[in-house]
Protein backbone atom coordinates (compact mmCIF):
# COMPACT_ATOMS: atom_id res chain seq x y z
CA UNK A 1 0.00 0.00 0.00
CA UNK A 2 1.39 3.39 -0.99
CA UNK A 3 1.29 6.32 1.42
CA UNK A 4 1.65 9.97 0.55
CA UNK A 5 0.03 13.25 -0.44
CA UNK A 6 -3.60 12.90 -1.46
CA UNK A 7 -4.47 16.61 -1.77
CA UNK A 8 -2.56 19.89 -1.88
CA UNK A 9 -3.56 23.53 -1.52
CA UNK A 10 -1.73 26.77 -0.80
CA UNK A 11 -2.66 30.26 0.32
CA UNK A 12 -0.72 33.49 0.45
CA UNK A 13 -1.22 37.01 1.77
CA UNK A 14 -3.76 39.34 0.17
CA UNK A 15 -1.18 41.98 -0.84
CA UNK A 16 2.27 42.10 -2.39
CA UNK A 17 5.19 44.44 -2.91
CA UNK A 18 6.97 44.38 -6.25
CA UNK A 19 10.70 44.27 -5.58
CA UNK A 20 11.17 46.92 -8.28
CA UNK A 21 9.63 49.31 -5.71
CA UNK A 22 12.03 48.17 -2.98
CA UNK A 23 15.23 48.24 -5.04
CA UNK A 24 15.65 52.05 -5.25
CA UNK A 25 15.12 52.33 -1.50
CA UNK A 26 18.08 49.99 -1.06
CA UNK A 27 20.05 51.86 -3.73
CA UNK A 28 20.23 48.97 -6.19
CA UNK A 29 18.82 48.06 -9.59
CA UNK A 30 15.76 45.82 -9.71
CA UNK A 31 17.88 43.23 -11.53
CA UNK A 32 19.75 42.58 -8.28
CA UNK A 33 16.55 41.05 -6.96
CA UNK A 34 14.89 39.83 -10.17
CA UNK A 35 18.05 38.07 -11.38
CA UNK A 36 20.40 37.89 -8.40
CA UNK A 37 17.80 36.50 -5.98
CA UNK A 38 15.37 35.20 -8.58
CA UNK A 39 12.57 37.09 -6.80
CA UNK A 40 10.05 39.43 -8.41
CA UNK A 41 7.39 40.00 -5.74
CA UNK A 42 6.90 39.27 -2.07
CA UNK A 43 3.59 38.67 -0.38
CA UNK A 44 3.03 41.07 2.52
CA UNK A 45 0.93 39.86 5.45
CA UNK A 46 -1.48 42.51 6.70
CA UNK A 47 -2.05 43.15 10.43
CA UNK A 48 -5.18 40.96 10.27
CA UNK A 49 -3.27 38.07 8.64
CA UNK A 50 -0.92 35.64 10.37
CA UNK A 51 0.06 31.96 10.33
CA UNK A 52 -3.40 30.95 11.59
CA UNK A 53 -5.38 32.79 8.91
CA UNK A 54 -3.03 31.62 6.17
CA UNK A 55 -3.15 28.03 7.40
CA UNK A 56 -6.93 28.00 7.57
CA UNK A 57 -7.21 29.53 4.09
CA UNK A 58 -4.84 26.90 2.67
CA UNK A 59 -6.69 23.99 4.28
CA UNK A 60 -10.25 25.18 3.67
CA UNK A 61 -10.56 23.85 0.07
CA UNK A 62 -9.25 20.43 1.10
CA UNK A 63 -11.65 20.12 4.01
CA UNK A 64 -14.56 21.45 1.95
CA UNK A 65 -14.10 18.68 -0.62
CA UNK A 66 -14.37 15.91 1.98
CA UNK A 67 -17.63 14.22 2.86
CA UNK A 68 -18.62 13.70 6.49
CA UNK A 69 -16.73 10.43 6.75
CA UNK A 70 -13.63 11.96 5.21
CA UNK A 71 -13.66 14.85 7.67
CA UNK A 72 -14.11 12.44 10.57
CA UNK A 73 -11.08 10.47 9.34
CA UNK A 74 -8.83 13.50 10.04
CA UNK A 75 -7.75 12.48 13.52
CA UNK A 76 -4.51 14.48 13.53
CA UNK A 77 -3.59 18.03 12.52
CA UNK A 78 0.11 18.87 12.45
CA UNK A 79 0.98 22.54 11.94
CA UNK A 80 4.58 23.42 11.19
CA UNK A 81 5.76 27.01 11.60
CA UNK A 82 8.72 29.05 12.72
CA UNK A 83 6.65 32.23 13.10
CA UNK A 84 4.18 30.97 15.69
CA UNK A 85 1.90 33.26 17.67
CA UNK A 86 2.00 31.65 21.13
CA UNK A 87 4.69 30.01 23.25
CA UNK A 88 2.23 27.43 24.58
CA UNK A 89 -0.94 27.03 22.52
CA UNK A 90 -0.60 25.48 19.08
CA UNK A 91 -1.63 27.68 16.17
CA UNK A 92 -3.20 24.50 14.83
CA UNK A 93 -5.86 24.51 17.56
CA UNK A 94 -7.20 27.81 16.24
CA UNK A 95 -7.16 26.37 12.72
CA UNK A 96 -8.94 23.21 13.87
CA UNK A 97 -11.76 25.39 15.23
CA UNK A 98 -11.93 27.68 12.20
CA UNK A 99 -12.31 24.63 9.95
CA UNK A 100 -14.89 23.04 12.24
CA UNK A 101 -13.02 19.73 12.40
CA UNK A 102 -13.97 16.74 14.50
CA UNK A 103 -13.07 17.22 18.20
CA UNK A 104 -11.81 13.60 18.23
CA UNK A 105 -8.48 14.85 16.92
CA UNK A 106 -4.93 15.48 18.14
CA UNK A 107 -3.36 18.84 17.19
CA UNK A 108 0.33 19.67 17.54
CA UNK A 109 2.62 22.50 16.42
CA UNK A 110 6.14 21.61 15.24
CA UNK A 111 9.20 23.83 15.05
CA UNK A 112 12.66 23.51 13.54
CA UNK A 113 13.13 26.53 11.36
CA UNK A 114 12.05 25.83 7.76
CA UNK A 115 12.45 22.05 8.07
CA UNK A 116 9.57 21.17 10.40
CA UNK A 117 6.99 20.77 7.62
CA UNK A 118 8.90 17.73 6.41
CA UNK A 119 9.07 16.40 9.95
CA UNK A 120 5.28 16.75 10.06
CA UNK A 121 4.92 14.85 6.77
CA UNK A 122 7.09 12.00 8.00
CA UNK A 123 5.17 11.81 11.29
CA UNK A 124 1.91 11.82 9.36
CA UNK A 125 3.07 8.94 7.18
CA UNK A 126 3.91 6.92 10.30
CA UNK A 127 0.46 7.59 11.78
CA UNK A 128 -1.29 6.55 8.58
CA UNK A 129 0.84 3.40 8.39
CA UNK A 130 -0.58 2.39 11.80
CA UNK A 131 -4.15 2.90 10.62
CA UNK A 132 -4.74 3.03 6.87
CA UNK A 133 -8.21 4.51 7.34
CA UNK A 134 -6.80 7.60 9.08
CA UNK A 135 -6.07 10.88 7.34
CA UNK A 136 -3.60 13.46 8.66
CA UNK A 137 -3.86 17.14 7.80
CA UNK A 138 -0.39 18.68 7.60
CA UNK A 139 -0.15 22.46 7.33
CA UNK A 140 3.01 24.51 6.86
CA UNK A 141 2.41 28.22 7.50
CA UNK A 142 4.82 31.10 7.91
CA UNK A 143 5.31 34.85 7.59
CA UNK A 144 8.95 35.65 6.75
CA UNK A 145 9.85 39.08 8.06
CA UNK A 146 13.20 40.81 8.51
CA UNK A 147 14.30 44.21 9.73
CA UNK A 148 13.44 47.14 7.47
CA UNK A 149 16.50 48.10 5.45
CA UNK A 150 18.32 44.83 6.14
CA UNK A 151 19.83 42.59 3.48
CA UNK A 152 17.13 40.03 4.22
CA UNK A 153 14.25 42.44 3.53
CA UNK A 154 13.86 41.51 -0.18
CA UNK A 155 13.60 37.82 0.77
CA UNK A 156 10.45 38.29 2.84
CA UNK A 157 7.16 36.62 1.99
CA UNK A 158 4.17 34.78 3.40
CA UNK A 159 2.42 31.55 2.56
CA UNK A 160 0.88 28.32 3.76
CA UNK A 161 0.49 24.84 2.28
CA UNK A 162 -2.02 22.25 3.42
CA UNK A 163 -1.51 18.57 2.62
CA UNK A 164 -3.76 15.62 3.25
CA UNK A 165 -1.62 12.56 4.01
CA UNK A 166 -3.38 9.25 3.34
CA UNK A 167 -3.03 5.71 2.11
CA UNK A 168 -3.51 5.24 -1.64
CA UNK A 169 -2.75 8.92 -2.37
CA UNK A 170 -3.93 10.64 -5.54
CA UNK A 171 -0.94 12.98 -6.05
CA UNK A 172 2.46 11.84 -4.76
CA UNK A 173 3.47 8.54 -3.12
CA UNK A 174 6.31 9.17 -0.66
CA UNK A 175 9.07 6.56 -0.73
CA UNK A 176 10.29 5.19 2.61
CA UNK A 177 14.00 6.07 2.58
CA UNK A 178 15.39 9.42 3.73
CA UNK A 179 18.82 10.96 4.00
CA UNK A 180 19.26 12.98 7.20
CA UNK A 181 21.70 15.61 8.44
CA UNK A 182 21.80 17.67 11.65
CA UNK A 183 24.44 20.06 12.98
CA UNK A 184 24.31 22.77 15.65
CA UNK A 185 24.98 25.94 13.60
CA UNK A 186 24.05 29.56 14.32
CA UNK A 187 23.29 30.54 10.76
CA UNK A 188 19.73 31.80 11.36
CA UNK A 189 17.70 32.11 14.54
CA UNK A 190 15.09 34.25 16.31
CA UNK A 191 15.34 34.73 20.08
CA UNK A 192 12.10 34.93 22.05
CA UNK A 193 12.57 38.65 22.58
CA UNK A 194 12.73 39.47 18.86
CA UNK A 195 9.99 39.63 16.23
CA UNK A 196 12.46 39.39 13.34
CA UNK A 197 15.20 36.85 12.70
CA UNK A 198 18.96 37.06 13.06
CA UNK A 199 20.94 35.70 10.14
CA UNK A 200 24.55 35.18 9.12
CA UNK A 201 24.03 35.20 5.36
CA UNK A 202 27.29 33.65 4.21
CA UNK A 203 27.24 30.97 6.89
CA UNK A 204 23.61 30.21 6.07
CA UNK A 205 24.34 29.61 2.38
CA UNK A 206 27.24 27.30 3.26
CA UNK A 207 25.23 25.51 5.94
CA UNK A 208 22.48 24.84 3.39
CA UNK A 209 24.79 23.24 0.84
CA UNK A 210 26.73 21.36 3.54
CA UNK A 211 23.45 19.93 4.82
CA UNK A 212 22.46 18.97 1.29
CA UNK A 213 25.77 17.13 0.88
CA UNK A 214 25.31 15.30 4.16
CA UNK A 215 21.69 14.36 3.58
CA UNK A 216 22.41 13.13 0.05
CA UNK A 217 25.33 11.03 1.28
CA UNK A 218 23.12 9.50 3.96
CA UNK A 219 20.36 8.74 1.43
CA UNK A 220 22.88 6.88 -0.69
CA UNK A 221 24.16 5.02 2.36
CA UNK A 222 20.57 3.92 3.05
CA UNK A 223 20.35 2.48 -0.46
CA UNK A 224 18.19 5.29 -1.85
CA UNK A 225 17.83 6.14 -5.54
CA UNK A 226 20.76 7.68 -7.37
CA UNK A 227 20.74 11.03 -9.12
CA UNK A 228 20.01 9.49 -12.51
CA UNK A 229 16.95 7.75 -11.05
CA UNK A 230 15.31 11.10 -10.13
CA UNK A 231 13.44 13.06 -12.80
CA UNK A 232 12.74 16.38 -11.10
CA UNK A 233 13.74 18.11 -7.87
CA UNK A 234 12.12 20.38 -5.28
CA UNK A 235 14.32 22.34 -2.86
CA UNK A 236 13.66 24.58 0.09
CA UNK A 237 13.55 28.10 -1.35
CA UNK A 238 14.54 30.91 1.04
CA UNK A 239 14.90 32.75 -2.26
CA UNK A 240 14.47 31.18 -5.66
CA UNK A 241 18.11 31.42 -6.75
CA UNK A 242 19.11 29.37 -3.69
CA UNK A 243 17.34 26.35 -5.15
CA UNK A 244 19.29 26.85 -8.38
CA UNK A 245 22.57 27.03 -6.46
CA UNK A 246 21.62 23.96 -4.45
CA UNK A 247 20.88 21.92 -7.56
CA UNK A 248 24.15 23.01 -9.15
CA UNK A 249 25.89 21.91 -5.96
CA UNK A 250 24.25 18.49 -6.06
CA UNK A 251 25.12 17.95 -9.73
CA UNK A 252 28.73 18.77 -8.87
CA UNK A 253 28.73 16.25 -6.01
CA UNK A 254 27.41 13.44 -8.18
CA UNK A 255 29.34 14.40 -11.32
CA UNK A 256 26.19 14.89 -13.40
CA UNK A 257 26.12 17.04 -16.56
CA UNK A 258 25.49 20.72 -15.82
CA UNK A 259 23.87 21.80 -19.07
CA UNK A 260 21.64 24.81 -18.28
CA UNK A 261 18.69 23.44 -20.26
CA UNK A 262 18.87 20.11 -18.45
CA UNK A 263 19.08 21.81 -15.06
CA UNK A 264 16.10 24.02 -15.89
CA UNK A 265 14.08 20.99 -16.94
CA UNK A 266 14.87 19.38 -13.59
CA UNK A 267 13.89 22.31 -11.33
CA UNK A 268 12.49 25.21 -13.39
CA UNK A 269 8.78 24.55 -12.92
CA UNK A 270 9.21 24.25 -9.14
CA UNK A 271 10.42 27.86 -8.94
CA UNK A 272 7.54 29.73 -10.55
CA UNK A 273 5.27 30.38 -7.59
CA UNK A 274 8.09 31.25 -5.20
CA UNK A 275 9.21 34.09 -7.48
CA UNK A 276 5.83 35.71 -6.89
CA UNK A 277 5.30 34.85 -3.21
CA UNK A 278 8.73 35.12 -1.64
CA UNK A 279 10.02 33.10 1.28
CA UNK A 280 7.41 31.11 3.16
CA UNK A 281 9.81 29.18 5.41
CA UNK A 282 8.23 25.78 6.19
CA UNK A 283 5.87 26.04 3.21
CA UNK A 284 8.40 26.98 0.54
CA UNK A 285 9.49 23.51 -0.63
CA UNK A 286 5.90 22.33 -0.79
CA UNK A 287 4.83 25.43 -2.70
CA UNK A 288 7.63 24.35 -5.03
CA UNK A 289 5.98 20.93 -5.35
CA UNK A 290 2.63 22.55 -6.16
CA UNK A 291 4.35 24.80 -8.70
CA UNK A 292 5.94 21.78 -10.36
CA UNK A 293 2.67 19.86 -10.61
CA UNK A 294 0.70 22.91 -11.75
CA UNK A 295 3.17 24.08 -14.42
CA UNK A 296 4.66 20.92 -15.94
CA UNK A 297 3.54 20.69 -19.56
CA UNK A 298 4.24 16.99 -19.81
CA UNK A 299 2.44 14.36 -17.78
CA UNK A 300 4.61 13.60 -14.73
CA UNK A 301 2.84 10.34 -13.87
CA UNK A 302 5.40 7.81 -12.70
CA UNK A 303 8.17 10.42 -12.38
CA UNK A 304 10.32 10.39 -9.27
CA UNK A 305 10.76 13.72 -7.47
CA UNK A 306 13.71 14.42 -5.20
CA UNK A 307 12.96 16.65 -2.20
CA UNK A 308 15.52 18.52 -0.13
CA UNK A 309 14.10 20.15 2.98
CA UNK A 310 16.34 22.41 5.05
CA UNK A 311 15.90 24.31 8.29
CA UNK A 312 18.60 26.55 9.68
CA UNK A 313 20.23 25.63 12.89
CA UNK A 314 20.46 23.11 11.09
CA UNK A 315 18.43 20.07 9.96
CA UNK A 316 18.22 18.73 6.43
CA UNK A 317 16.41 15.79 4.86
CA UNK A 318 16.51 14.38 1.34
CA UNK A 319 13.69 12.04 0.36
CA UNK A 320 11.85 11.01 -2.79
CA UNK A 321 8.33 10.44 -4.04
CA UNK A 322 6.65 9.27 -7.24
CA UNK A 323 3.84 11.08 -9.04
CA UNK A 324 0.62 9.06 -9.11
CA UNK A 325 -1.09 8.44 -12.48
CA UNK A 326 -4.18 10.60 -12.84
CA UNK A 327 -2.79 13.30 -10.53
CA UNK A 328 -3.81 16.09 -12.90
CA UNK A 329 -7.48 15.44 -12.20
CA UNK A 330 -6.94 16.46 -8.57
CA UNK A 331 -4.84 19.63 -8.92
CA UNK A 332 -6.08 23.09 -7.95
CA UNK A 333 -4.10 24.98 -10.58
CA UNK A 334 -6.69 27.64 -11.44
CA UNK A 335 -7.38 28.32 -7.78
CA UNK A 336 -3.67 28.66 -6.99
CA UNK A 337 -3.11 31.07 -9.87
CA UNK A 338 -6.12 33.09 -8.77
CA UNK A 339 -4.70 33.41 -5.25
CA UNK A 340 -1.58 34.98 -6.76
CA UNK A 341 -3.30 37.11 -9.40
CA UNK A 342 -5.95 38.51 -7.06
CA UNK A 343 -3.48 40.05 -4.64
CA UNK A 344 -3.41 43.84 -4.41
CA UNK A 345 -0.14 45.60 -5.22
CA UNK A 346 0.96 48.04 -2.52
CA UNK A 347 3.44 50.88 -2.79
CA UNK A 348 6.56 50.98 -0.67
CA UNK A 349 4.92 53.59 1.55
CA UNK A 350 1.86 51.39 2.06
CA UNK A 351 4.10 48.40 2.77
CA UNK A 352 5.89 50.33 5.53
CA UNK A 353 2.55 51.22 7.13
CA UNK A 354 1.35 47.61 6.90
CA UNK A 355 4.37 46.09 8.64
CA UNK A 356 4.82 48.87 11.23
CA UNK A 357 2.23 47.86 13.88
CA UNK A 358 3.55 45.72 16.71
CA UNK A 359 1.42 43.27 18.66
CA UNK A 360 0.11 44.92 21.85
CA UNK A 361 1.41 43.61 25.17
CA UNK A 362 -0.72 45.52 27.68
CA UNK A 363 -3.69 43.16 27.83
CA UNK A 364 -6.17 45.82 26.72
CA UNK A 365 -8.77 45.65 23.97
CA UNK A 366 -7.17 46.09 20.57
CA UNK A 367 -9.46 45.63 17.56
CA UNK A 368 -7.57 45.12 14.31
CA UNK A 369 -8.93 46.96 11.27
CA UNK A 370 -10.01 45.02 8.20
CA UNK A 371 -7.07 45.17 5.82
CA UNK A 372 -7.18 41.86 3.93
CA UNK A 373 -9.86 40.03 1.97
CA UNK A 374 -8.88 36.69 3.46
CA UNK A 375 -11.63 34.18 4.33
CA UNK A 376 -10.21 34.24 7.88
CA UNK A 377 -9.00 37.25 9.85
CA UNK A 378 -7.32 38.15 13.10
CA UNK A 379 -10.00 40.54 14.38
CA UNK A 380 -8.60 41.60 17.74
CA UNK A 381 -6.09 40.98 20.50
CA UNK A 382 -8.07 41.39 23.72
CA UNK A 383 -6.93 40.56 27.24
CA UNK A 384 -3.87 38.87 25.75
CA UNK A 385 -6.11 36.61 23.63
CA UNK A 386 -6.16 36.46 19.84
CA UNK A 387 -9.62 36.56 18.34
CA UNK A 388 -10.15 35.10 14.86
CA UNK A 389 -13.21 35.43 12.66
CA UNK A 390 -14.52 33.78 9.54
CA UNK A 391 -15.66 36.01 6.70
CA UNK A 392 -18.69 35.27 4.58
CA UNK A 393 -18.76 35.46 0.79
CA UNK A 394 -19.14 39.23 0.96
CA UNK A 395 -16.10 39.58 3.18
CA UNK A 396 -18.14 40.40 6.29
CA UNK A 397 -16.78 38.98 9.56
CA UNK A 398 -18.97 36.29 11.09
CA UNK A 399 -18.25 33.95 13.98
CA UNK A 400 -15.46 34.91 16.37
CA UNK A 401 -12.99 32.22 17.41
CA UNK A 402 -10.81 32.90 20.45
Amino acid sequence: MQLGIDDLSFATADQYLDLADLAPVHGVEAAKYYVGLGQERMSVAAPDEDVVTLAAAAAQPIVADLDEAGRAAIRTVLLATESGIDQSKSAGVYVHHLLDLNPACRVVELKQACYSGTSAVQMALALVARNLEQKVLVICSDVARYDIGSSGEPTQGAGAVAMLITADPRLVAIEPLSGLNTHDIMDFWRPNYRTTAMVDGRLSLRAYTDSLSGAWADLQAQGGPGFADIDTFCYHQPFTKMAVKAHQHLTKIVGAPRDPEVLDAQIGDSLRYNKQIGNSYTASMYIGLISLLDHATEDLAGNRIGFFSYGSGAVGEFFTGTVVPGYREHLRTAEHQRRIDDRRRVSHEEYLRIVAPANPVDGGEHPIPVTSRSPFRLAAITEHQRVYVRADAAGVSTEAVA
